[in-house]
């Protein structure tokens, strides 16, 4: 039996994929070029700075340094939420019920502070409930065989609800200041916000897992047929479990830097965040179909998302033009990716004098020729 090494999803490497009977250094060379500019993240990193020399025209307060702080600042919730959305995208499911949870955790660290609590005991007790919830979302998806759509648009509209019957329409203010401060302060001698320091962390955490280790190859194959990575021992229930425990946790972190930011705690809190959260795993090249996707294009997603905002906001854009602009971002980034896999695969057969290998299209991906 000719044992070759596998990559992830079963697809053959080694030196028997090439084709001999061509000039490899030109041919090698010229697709490699063809292959790097044709990258999500290199074309993303180009709108990026695109956006960038737009806002610097619209307001010559664009490039400030306090300017990069509120921008900053404005996203790092729903950017902390992206990243374990993308792991869970990644695997072929999603969770809708990020934004009501940071409503919860934000409900639940107000009414804990009324009581008395203090808030070294508050934020873990936040912390475990958003992980319950999660854990909820998880075994209803793994163990019950629901789908993660309907079950987390129920969850949505449940956590939502246990928000309003703990806290009500009211909001709980008066915070201790170290608290406030760290939600809407900077790094000393910086403009960075202390809440991009936690994000950073959790981006190089879940980046390194995502892209070097072996939980993240298991990540990638279950996301590219369960069935598969299942018969190759991959424990693809504690996986969901586990990611789905994770965005629970993280959307509890982001309900309390949220309340921070803002020095008050309301039921309603992050309410519409959903939407901007799959914008940026979309946006940032994860296949919505799963067992595709990268932690560098995440980030650079938020920031593609955060410019885009800043700058509209500076030019009086009316709130109405910036959500019409979100919404054509999330369409373009389910859309443009699938073009450029469809022109990548072209690249790949002009190049190499072949047709692409049976097995390698992805799913929403087109076999043309």
């Amino acid at each position: 039996m000719d044992e070759r090494p596998t990559g992830i999803g079963g697809s053959i490497v080694g030196p028997d994929v090439q084709d001999f009977d061509q000039p490899s250094a030109t041919r090698g060379g010229a697709l490699g070029i063809a292959r790097g500019l044709a990258r999500w993240e290199v074309l993303l990193a180009v709108v990026l700075l695109a956006l960038i020399w737009i806002g610097t025209s619209l307001s010559p307060v664009f490039l400030t340094a306090r300017n990069f702080s509120n921008l900053t600042a404005a996203v790092m919730e729903v950017a902390m939420m992206a990243l374990p959305m993308a792991l869970i995208v990644i695997v072929g499911e999603i969770d809708l019920s990020v934004e009501s949870m940071v409503g919860l955790s934000a409900s639940m660290l107000g009414f804990l502070w009324a009581t008395g609590i203090q808030l070294e005991i508050a934020i873990p007790a936040v912390l475990l409930i958003g992980a319950l919830g999660g854990l909820m979302n998880g075994v209803l998806i793994t163990w019950a065989g629901l789908p993660s759509l309907v079950v987390t648009l129920g969850t949505l509209a449940l956590f939502r609800g246990l928000a309003l019957v703990v806290l009500g329409p009211r909001g709980i203010s008066g915070f201790p200041s170290a608290f406030s401060g760290f939600g809407f302060g900077t790094v000393p001698g910086t403009p960075i916000p202390w809440p991009f320091v936690i994000f950073a962390i959790l981006a190089l955490g879940i980046g390194l897992l995502l892209h070097g280790t072996w939980v993240g190859r298991q990540l990638f194959a279950t996301g590219k047929n369960v069935g598969a990575a299942r018969y190759s021992g991959v424990r693809v229930t504690r996986i969901k479990l586990a990611l789905f425990a994770v965005s629970g946790v993280v959307a509890a972190l982001a309900g309390v830097l949220l309340a921070a930011r803002l020095a008050s705690a309301r039921a309603d809190a992050g309410e519409g965040m959903t939407l901007t959260v799959v914008t940026i795993v979309l946006l940032g090249g994860v296949n919505i179909f799963g067992g595709r996707g990268t932690i560098p294009g995440v980030v650079l997603a938020v920031f593609t998302l955060a410019v885009l905002g800043n700058a509209l906001r500076l030019a009086n854009i009316s709130a109405e033009i910036q959500s019409i602009a979100i919404g054509v971002l999330l369409i373009v980034s389910v859309v443009i990716p699938t073009l450029a896999r469809q022109i990548k695969s072209a690249i790949d057969r002009a190049f190499r004098g072949r047709r692409v290998p049976a097995g390698s299209i992805g799913p929403g991906e087109m076999a043309n020729g």
